[in-house]
């Protein structure tokens, strides 16, 4: 199997973990296809080792979509038209695990979910604040602010119509939206972080950057709730 990188393949992640069901050559953790014979692999990795990738915040994107469709051709049906039932059930298993690895891996945010639920982080609406009184209050910088929004937001609902309302209920959008434009630089800030100190065993750091990434990721959503909000309220996008 082809690997993205070197930047991104540390030697660790060709490590042979199982043997060929055809051939018992050593196969890379994860790998879709023999590199020996060929043949179709059962689905066995996860996101990361689908593509033969450390688990890393910092990807080469441009990578990881060329290897996304090479595998997708390799995986393609008509490929396994004489193969036994078994090949073909993990083809569409593995194309299904393909698909979703790729969704999930070139999404920012939705990749540093994923990689910090993989070491255990309680990342959700079901974790947010829970050792707070008020899981659902508003970060405490943003507490003016919020409260006026809503009572904005009330009087819109409410029927009032004004379209200085209006116009002010859009710029306290935009402002939400910068606010998460700085949410997710400093999450790139921590990804650095992150990597670094796995890739050096610093297991200090890595988990000091898990730690804040993990409030970040609290904060983003929030925002992303309230823009959700006005903008419904507004009854356009």
């Amino acid at each position: 199997m082809t690997m993205l990188n070197a930047a991104n393949t540390p030697e660790s992640a060709t490590t042979a973990t199982s043997l060929c069901w055809s051939c018992s050559a050593p196969l890379k953790e994860g790998a879709l296809f023999c590199e020996q014979c060929g043949k179709i692999q059962p689905p066995s990795g996860g996101y990361f080792s689908v593509f033969g990738l450390e688990p890393r915040l910092n990807l080469d994107l441009g990578m990881l979509e060329h290897q996304f469709h090479k595998l997708s051709r390799k995986l393609h049906p008509d490929r396994f038209g004489r193969a036994s039932e078994q090949e073909k059930e993990w083809s569409l298993a593995s194309s299904s695990l393909l698909n979703d690895a790729y969704r999930t891996l070139k999404e920012p945010i939705a990749r540093t979910r994923h990689l910090l639920r993989m070491h255990g982080a309680e990342i959700g609406e079901e974790f947010a604040g829970k050792d707070k009184k008020d899981p659902s209050r508003a970060p405490a910088d943003l507490l003016e602010e919020v409260f006026e929004l809503n009572m904005q937001l009330e009087e819109l609902r409410m029927g009032d119509e004004d379209a200085g309302l209006k116009q002010s209920l859009s710029e306290a959008r935009k402002k939400i939206v910068a606010l998460q434009g700085e949410v997710d630089d400093q999450l790139r800030t921590e990804w650095t972080k992150w990597d670094e100190g796995a890739e050096s065993g610093n297991d200090a750091a890595r988990e000091a950057a898990q730690k804040t990434m993990i409030a970040l990721l609290d904060r983003r959503r929030y925002l992303s709730n309230l823009v959700r909000e006005v903008t419904e309220t507004l009854g356009d996008s």
